[in-house]
C-alpha cells in the first residue's frame, strides 16, 4: 500500500456478526503483494489542481464539559494519565496543561503535554509550548526540538533549521548532524538544498545511503532531491534500483522523471504495471496526460519543504508498521501534515494511525481534509468507511460506501465494504447482493482475494436462513484458506448447531483451537460443541478458558452456567447465570435472552430445556475484521 498504515489491532465493533474487511487489509489493498509484507516507504501525494477549500490543521480542542474539581497537581496529572491509557488525546492534553500550570518547569509534564497536543492535532499550542521549553537558552527536550525543526521547515527558514539541528547535535556523534542520526541528517540535507547548497546536500544524501539498512530510503530521498535540482538522469538511475519505486509514489515519481527525459513509452509501461492502477486516480490522470502528449512536469516534490514532509512521513510509516505501533508514529505523521498540509499521503497515514487508537472522530477530520484536497483515493475512502462504521456513524458510512461504489463500480473492495457495513447493522439479506457483486468482479483464480467475500457472504446467508448457499460459500472459502481459525470455527459450529456432520464439525473446531488456542470465542465454540454433543465433562475446561479471557461477556458466562449445571455443579451454575444477568444482556446485541436465564434460575436448566423440547442454540462467533487476510474475533 502506498504509504498506508496497517491497522492490525484496531478493535472491532461490539458484536460477533459484524464481519468487516477494513481498507487496510490485504484484500482491500490493490497495491499489496503479500499479506505479510511490511508497510512500504511513504511518498507524497500528487499535487492538487483544484481543491475545494483550504486544508486546515486538525481541529483544536472542542467544547468539553466543565472539568471535575481537581486539587493541586495530582488531580489533573492522574486524569491526564487515565486519558492517555484510553488514547483520548484531546482530554489528555487538557489535563496535562492544567498540571503544567501547577509545575511549569517539569520537563516530563511538558513532554507529555506535547505528545498529547501533537497527537490531537493542536499544532499551534504545541509550537508555543516547545518555544517556551527552549526559551532563554534552555535545552528543552528532544520532542520540543523536533517540533521546532518542523516549524522551521514549514516556514522554509533553512538557516534556522540548520542552526536548530546543530544546536541539538553539538555534543552528538562524530561527523556533525549526520553522524548516526538519519532523521537529522536528512532534514539537514534538505535544508541545505533549500538554502541553495545543492552540491553539499546531494553529497550528504549519498553518504547517508551507505548506512546499513538505509539504502532504500535514502535512494528515494536522493532521487527526489536530484529531480528537484534538475538531474533527471541521476534520479531515474536511483529510482530504477530494486525497491526505490516499489510504492505508488515512487512509481509516479519515476514516471514523471521519465517524461522529463522524453521516454514516455517507458513511463506508460511503468504505469500500466501498477496493480489495480485503473482504480488509482493519480495513476489514471498521469497516464492520460502522457498518452495525450500533454506537458508533464516533475511535481511529486515541489520544494525542500515537501522533501522534509516526506522524511517525517517515512519515519511515521516505519514506526507504525509493527504490530504495536510506536507512539512516535503518530507524532511524525502529524508533523508531516503540519509541514506540508497539502500532502495527502500524510493525512491518510495520520487517519489510519488514529483508527488504531480508536480515535475515530479525529481520524474523520483527516479524511475530511483529504476530501477538501480533492484527493479521494479508494484506499482513503475504504479506510474512512471503516472509521465511520467503528464510530457507529452508520448514516455517514453508508453514504460514503454508496458514493464509492458509484464512483468505482468495478472495485470489488468497495462492494465488500458496503456488504460489511450492512452486516454490521444486522442487515444480512441486504448484504448478500453486495458480496455477490464483489465476487463477480474477482477472477476465480485469485483465491487470496476471494476467500474473504466468500466467507462474508456465507455468514450473511447463514444468518438470513439460507444455509445451503451459506454452506457452499464456507466450504469454498475453506478450500482457499484451510488453516483460517475463524472460518473453521464458523463452519464447524454451523454444522454442530444443525446436528449435521457432527464428527467432521468437531474436528474443524478442534483444529481452530489448535491454530488459535488463546482465542476465547473459539474455546467457547469448542465447549458448546461438546455440550451439544452431550459431552458435558469435556466442555468444562474450554468453557472455563473462554470465561477467563472474556469475563465480561454475558453469553460466555451463560454458557459456563449451563455447562456447570449439566455436570452437577448447580450452585456454581447459578452464580454464572446471575453474573450473566448482571452484565445486562439483550437478545439483539448479545444473543442472550435474559428471560431465559431468569427461568433457569427459577426452575433449573433441565426444566427449561424440557419445556423447549430442544437444547439451547448458540450462533457461531464470526470475525469482524480481516487484517492482512487473517480474520480476527470480535470482543
Amino acid at each position: 500500500m502506498s504509504g498506508a498504515v496497517q491497522a492490525q489491532d484496531a478493535p472491532p465493533p461490539p458484536r460477533p456478526d459484524n464481519l468487516q474487511a477494513p481498507a487496510t487489509s490485504q484484500d482491500a489493498n490493490p497495491e499489496a503483494e503479500d499479506e505479510d509484507a511490511p508497510a512500504p516507504e511513504a511518498g507524497p501525494e500528487a499535487p492538487v489542481e483544484e481543491a475545494v477549500g483550504p486544508v486546515d490543521e486538525a481541529p483544536a480542542e472542542p467544547d468539553l464539559p466543565p472539568a471535575p474539581l481537581t486539587m493541586g497537581l495530582a488531580g489533573p496529572y492522574l486524569a491526564a494519565r487515565i486519558a492517555v491509557v484510553e488514547n483520548d488525546f484531546i482530554v489528555a492534553a487538557r489535563y496535562f496543561k492544567q498540571a503544567i500550570a501547577h509545575d511549569p518547569g517539569d520537563p516530563f509534564l511538558q513532554d507529555s503535554a506535547l505528545v498529547s497536543m501533537i497527537s490531537a492535532g493542536q499544532m499551534d499550542g504545541a509550537l508555543e509550548l516547545a518555544q517556551q521549553m527552549t526559551s532563554d537558552g534552555k535545552d528543552g527536550t528532544e520532542l520540543a526540538g523536533l517540533v521546532l525543526r518542523a516549524h522551521y521547515a514549514q516556514a522554509e527558514d533553512w538557516d534556522g533549521l540548520l542552526a536548530e539541528i546543530a544546536r541539538n547535535n553539538s555534543e552528538g556523534a562524530e561527523g556533525g548532524p549526520q553522524g548516526n542520526n538519519l532523521l537529522d541528517g536528512m532534514l539537514a540535507a534538505w535544508a541545505k538544498l533549500g538554502a541553495g547548497n545543492a552540491t553539499e546536500a546531494l553529497a550528504d544524501f549519498a553518504a547517508m545511503a551507505k548506512v546499513p539498512g538505509a539504502a532504500g530510503m535514502l535512494d528515494y530521498q536522493l532521487a527526489m532531491a536530484r529531480a528537484l535540482a534538475g538531474d533527471y538522469e541521476g534520479a531515474n538511475e536511483l529510482l530504477s534500483r530494486d525497491g526505490a519505486d516499489s510504492h505508488l509514489m515512487g512509481v509516479l515519481a519515476r514516471a514523471q522523471v521519465l517524461a522529463q527525459l522524453d521516454r514516455r513509452d517507458e513511463a506508460l509501461a511503468l504505469l500500466d504495471g501498477v496493480p489495480a492502477g485503473a482504480s488509482e486516480p493519480q495513476v489514471v490522470d498521469l497516464r492520460n496526460r502522457l498518452d495525450a502528449g500533454e506537458d508533464v512536469t516533475f511535481d511529486v516534490v515541489k520544494s525542500p519543504r515537501d522533501g522534509i514532509a516526506q522524511v517525517f512521513l517515512t519515519f511515521a510509516t516505519a514506526l507504525a508498521s509493527s504490530p504495536e505501533p510506536e507512539p512516535l508514529a503518530l507524532i511524525h505523521a502529524r508533523l508531516a501534515s503540519w509541514v506540508a498540509p497539502e500532502l495527502g499521503e500524510a493525512r491518510l497515514v495520520t487517519a489510519q494511525i488514529l483508527q488504531m487508537h480508536q480515535q475515530y472522530d479525529l481520524a474523520e477530520a483527516e479524511f475530511e481534509a483529504l476530501r477538501r484536497l480533492g484527493q479521494v483515493r479508494p484506499v482513503a475512502e475504504l479506510s474512512r468507511i471503516d472509521s465511520l462504521s467503528r464510530a457507529e456513524r452508520f448514516d455517514e458510512a453508508e453514504k460514503a460506501a454508496l458514493a464509492l461504489t458509484a464512483a468505482q463500480p468495478d472495485l470489488p473492495q468497495a462492494w465488500i465494504a458496503q456488504g460489511d457495513l450492512l452486516r454490521q447493522q444486522d442487515k444480512f439479506s441486504a448484504a448478500v447482493p453486495a458480496y455477490d457483486k464483489a465476487l463477480s468482479l474477482i477472477p476465480e483464480d485469485q483465491g487470496d482475494q476471494r476467500w474473504f467475500p466468500l466467507y462474508a457472504r456465507g455468514i450473511a446467508l447463514e444468518r438470513s436462513g439460507q444455509f445451503d448457499r451459506a454452506e457452499a460459500d464456507l466450504k469454498a472459502a475453506l478450500e482457499i484458506r484451510p488453516d483460517q481459525p475463524s472460518l473453521l470455527n464458523y463452519l464447524g459450529y454451523s454444522w454442530i448447531d444443525r446436528g449435521e456432520n457432527l464428527d467432521e464439525a468437531l474436528k474443524l473446531i478442534q483444529k481452530a483451537v489448535e491454530l488459535s488456542p488463546d482465542d476465547g470465542y473459539i474455546q467457547d465454540s469448542l465447549a458448546w460443541a461438546y455440550f451439544r454433543l452431550g459431552r458435558y465433562q469435556d466442555a468444562v475446561e474450554p468453557m472455563e478458558l473462554a470465561a477467563r479471557s472474556m469475563s465480561a461477556d454475558p453469553l460466555v458466562n451463560d454458557h459456563l452456567g449451563d455447562v456447570y449445571w449439566m455436570v452437577g455443579r448447580k450452585r456454581e451454575a447459578e452464580v454464572q447465570w446471575r453474573r450473566a444477568l448482571s452484565l445486562k444482556p439483550t437478545e439483539t446485541e448479545d444473543d442472550v435472552d435474559p428471560e431465559r436465564i431468569k427461568a433457569k434460575l427459577e426452575r433449573g436448566l433441565d426444566a427449561v430445556m424440557a419445556e423447549e423440547g430442544a437444547g439451547p442454540s448458540h450462533a457461531p462467533v464470526t470475525p469482524t475484521t480481516a487484517e492482512n487476510g487473517t480474520a480476527t474475533q470480535s470482543e
